[in-house]
């Protein structure tokens, strides 16, 4: 078999966990673990600048909203791949999938922060205390099942891992064979019933993505109307389903450059070509709305509202779709990086910050708010912790999918493989 013809094969890195950027991102991350610990100890007031007119900040406007959001690449990537059988995107699945699923757990962690009584966030397991009429029930109950659903598709990866290689060290020997055969009865019935568990994840992600634009709609009052619409629910999930792949090519191409791996760039341009059909969806059902409503008015008042939403707008929506609809950019891996990262993630990122802090007004407010240093740490440094757990992921875990011979030479510690670019081109 020729070089050319042997296709990736989902690997673990060989590369060391500790180098200069990552002591950087370390350090970074150890300031947010202290923002975090001082604000379970000393408790909300002490920590951050909310109150009773400003209830929610940025670990709901950014660590919640935004992380929900900027993991939808793991259920629209696997509903491409495995639902709609697009096969040459099973090459970034698991990238997508990891995303995912780190990226609901530390939506968790951020959410915990942000409850008073963060003891209690086991309630709504219980049918006892199940409240049918609350937007943050089904919310909870949603994120709940679907990060449960995110570790089993996780398990034949871990599996494949795993299996034929446990050795339990000193005393622990004892539960090899135990370990071995859960491992194998995972991946036997994993491999005939997880297309279920992608479905359930698919359904499960559509309701919570567009749950969480319910939430507003309950302060009709206090939202100015730029936003307020009864159309939010469809608004959040469509705005998610847009930003699933250019998450994916942004998470891939950082990876490349991380791991000294030539970039997919082919499979990645095929991606990039959805991205301003579903924009472009986003944009009309925007459009229509404001006309609907009649709110154009609203945009031209010259207030910090109307300027926040032409920037997101503008910037977040109809500039990605000019750029993504030139070839050109498609095909160059800075015109996508560019284009999937400065323009969509930071458009839906300053949506939901537009959403929940700019476009909210307090009845009877006396003050501004403005994040504590406490909450700005806890958020920039959750971000770090995520990111060194999925190079801690990506080194143990057979997850991203790599070429024979430019493995061969990340091992040797050869720079990006010019053959392998034009492979990928």
């Amino acid at each position: 078999m020729k070089a050319h013809e042997v296709h990736e094969v989902p690997t673990p890195m060989t590369v060391k966990y500790w180098t200069r950027g990552t002591l950087i991102v370390g350090a970074v991350a150890l300031m947010g673990m202290l923002g975090y610990l001082y604000r379970m100890f000393f408790g909300l007031e002490a920590a951050t600048n909310l109150d009773d007119q400003w209830p929610w900040g940025i670990w709901i406007a950014i660590d919640v909203a935004s992380g929900v959001a900027l993991a939808a690449g793991g259920f629209t990537t696997a509903a491409l791949a495995e639902i709609f059988h697009k096969e040459k995107y099973h090459v970034i699945t698991r990238p997508a999938l990891l995303t995912a699923l780190l990226g609901y757990t530390f939506v968790v962690i951020g959410l915990l922060a942000d409850l008073g009584r963060y003891y209690n966030v086991w309630h709504p397991m219980l049918p006892s205390m199940w409240q049918g009429n609350s937007v943050l029930f089904e919310v909870g109950m949603c994120v709940m099942v679907y990060l449960t659903v995110l570790y089993i598709e996780f398990l034949p990866i871990v599996s494949e891992r795993f299996r034929g290689r446990v050795a339990w060290p000193g005393p622990l020997k004892a539960f090899n064979k135990l370990t071995e055969a859960m491992l194998a009865l995972a991946d036997r019935l994993l491999g005939r019933f997880v297309f279920v568990f992608i479905i359930m994840g698919v359904v499960l992600s559509c309701l919570h993505q567009s749950s969480l634009g319910t939430l507003m709609v309950i302060a009709p009052t206090k939202m100015h109307p730029l936003w307020y619409t009864s159309i939010s629910p469809l608004l959040f999930l469509m705005s998610a389903i847009a930003v699933g792949f250019p998450m994916v090519i942004f998470e891939s191409i950082i990876a490349s450059r991380s791991f000294k791996l030539p970039p997919e760039t082919k499979v990645l341009s095929s991606l990039a070509n959805y991205t301003p059909m579903l924009l472009g969806a986003y944009l009309v059902a925007k459009i229509l709305d404001l006309t609907l409503r009649n709110a154009w008015g609203y945009l031209f008042e010259g207030s910090l509202q109307s300027f926040m939403w032409m920037i997101e707008v503008g910037g977040g929506v109809i500039l990605p779709i000019v750029l993504l609809s030139i070839p050109k950019v498609r095909k160059s891996v800075k015109g996508l990086f560019i284009s999937a990262t400065l323009v969509i993630i930071l458009g839906v990122l300053l949506n939901r910050i537009n959403v929940f802090l700019v476009a909210y007004t307090p009845l009877y407010s006396v003050k501004t708010y403005f994040p504590s240093i406490i909450e700005l740490m806890v958020t920039i440094g959750l971000v770090a912790i995520l990111v060194l757990v999925y190079r801690f992921f990506v080194i143990t875990f057979p997850v991203i999918a790599v070429h024979p011979v430019d493995r061969a030479k990340q091992s040797a510690g050869v720079e990006m493989s010019p053959a392998g670019a034009k492979r990928n081109k």
